[in-house]
This record gives structure tokens, sequence and C-alpha cells, in this order.
């Protein structure tokens, strides 16, 4: 499957933005999804992901209350409304593909990535 990030931008602290994830290739609905990212000079961390059915998500703690991941599977996207955003939610942001059935927020559970799309929270 492919995967294409999209959305990401410059945000002022306290302002949203909705990252898109549009997959192509495969059947959308056999694979889990999820959400990464990662900062200059730091490693890439979980952030958020969901289901094949999409009624179960999981979440960083860092982002709980204030990011959610969603799936349109007739639409082949997944999304992630981020609100409430902070500077140290500047980032890369790349969204990836599991053959599991249930969310996981280990890296090594994904077998497809996209190319990552930016965001930037400035104070």
């Amino acid at each position: 499957v492919q995967l294409q990030a999209s959305g990401g931008g410059l945000v002022q602290a306290g302002g949203s933005l909705r990252l898109s994830c549009a997959a192509s290739g495969r059947t959308f609905s056999n694979y889990a999804l999820g959400w990464f990212r990662q900062a200059p000079g730091k490693e890439r961390e979980f952030v958020a992901a969901i289901n094949r059915g999409g009624g179960g998500t999981a979440y960083a703690d860092s982002v709980k209350g204030r990011f959610t991941i969603s799936r349109d599977n007739a639409k082949n996207t997944v999304y992630l409304q981020m609100n409430s955003l902070k500077p140290e939610d500047t980032a890369v942001y790349y969204c990836a593909a599991s053959w599991a059935v249930q969310a996981t927020g280990a890296m090594s559970g994904y077998h497809y990535w996209g190319q990552g799309t930016l965001v930037t929270v400035s104070s």
C-alpha cells in the first residue's frame, strides 16, 4: 500500500491542524493505521493509532485529549485532528499501515510508511 500524508504547516500555539493520509494500492480496510512523529534531533515516536474497523484507538500520553485519529474506509484516508497545539508538537508527522487488526503503538508493527508532513507550532 502507498501512503501520502498532507496537511502540515505553520500554526500558532493553541491552534489546530488536521492531517490526512491517503492510501492506495491495496484494500485500505485490511490495515490498522498509525501516526508517528519525529522532532529535530529526536527519535521517531508514536502519536496515535486506529484499528481496522475504526472502533479502537490508542494515543500517546502527550497527545491524549488534544489529538483525535479517525479513518474513512470509503475514502481510503486516515486523519489526525490536532487541537491545542504546543511548540513541542513541532515535528515531521508520518502515517503508517499495519497488517495487524488492533491498533498498536510499536513502530515494528508497521509495514508501510508515508513520506511525512511537517508541522511547526510557533510560541
